[in-house]
């Protein structure tokens, strides 16, 4: 059995390894409470979490928001296996659904319009079109002042080859005067989870599953041209650190 201590040993694990590949990460997890901070105007606001993973956003809005609710959904059982064994709660559950796929909005199972739409770190999996359908999406059913809010290392594309590449190398230099220590990257920490004995059940319901990848990769221009496209009132880059970034769409 996954007792939740043992969840929250492997989530400081995904942490510490995550760290190294975004030294600027508790920024943007901060700036991306500030947006709903600044935007939403209930204390109780509904709050999807695109492509949640093992919940590292949503429990940090969590204990922001008190009166917030959070809902994720991620096509990844181990990765939300262990979202739920450590954070499961009143106030947060998840979802099983695959994002490029239609009807995933239904899967959630709401009992109202959502506030916002988040997500950080997810959504560079999915390629243009899939990127497209879900942020239209996101745009028909938020209400007017709805959020969506994706913080994510996010590219110029083939205009801009010269600069994706600077930003990538600005990206080491801030984890290196970080002092940020790599004890374990994303291949170890995978590699490590599959032979733990607590998590053989969700192992084995992971293989075989969700593929990563990415054949028509969207730009950061892609991000803000889809939102207004799908009826948002304004979208643009709201924070910025080398190739991280995070788009803002204002329903």
């Amino acid at each position: 059995m996954l007792s939740a201590e043992r969840a929250l040993y492997w989530l400081e694990r995904w942490d510490r390894q995550q760290e190294y590949y975004m030294p600027d990460r508790e920024e943007r997890f901060a700036v991306v409470g500030d947006v709903l901070d600044e935007q939403l105007g209930r204390p109780d606001p509904l709050i999807v979490d695109l492509g949640v993973g093992p919940g590292s956003l949503a429990v940090r809005l969590l204990d922001r928001f008190p009166g917030a609710t959070v809902v994720g959904v991620d096509a990844d059982p181990l990765l939300i296996g262990l979202a739920e064994a450590a954070y499961g709660c009143e106030r947060f559950r998840t979802v099983f659904a695959d994002l490029r796929e239609d009807g995933w909005y239904a899967e959630l199972g709401l009992g109202r319009a959502p506030d916002a739409f988040v997500s950080t770190t997810a959504l560079h999996w999915m390629n243009r079109l899939p990127l497209r359908d879900l942020l239209a999406t996101c745009g028909q059913v938020l209400g007017s002042g709805g959020v969506f809010v994706n913080g994510d290392h996010l590219y110029e594309g083939a205009e801009g080859p010269g600069l994706d590449a600077l930003t990538r190398a600005l990206t080491k230099r801030r984890a290196a005067r970080a002092g940020v220590v790599r004890d374990e990257d994303w291949a170890a920490w995978w590699q490590a989870v599959e032979s733990a004995p607590e998590l053989a059940d969700l192992v084995t319901a992971r293989a075989g599953g969700f593929e990563h990848t990415v054949t028509d990769k969207p730009t950061v221009h892609d991000y803000v041209a889809f939102l207004r496209e799908g009826g948002f009132a304004e979208a643009g880059t709201v924070w910025q650190v080398g190739d991280d970034r995070i788009i803002a769409g204002i329903r």
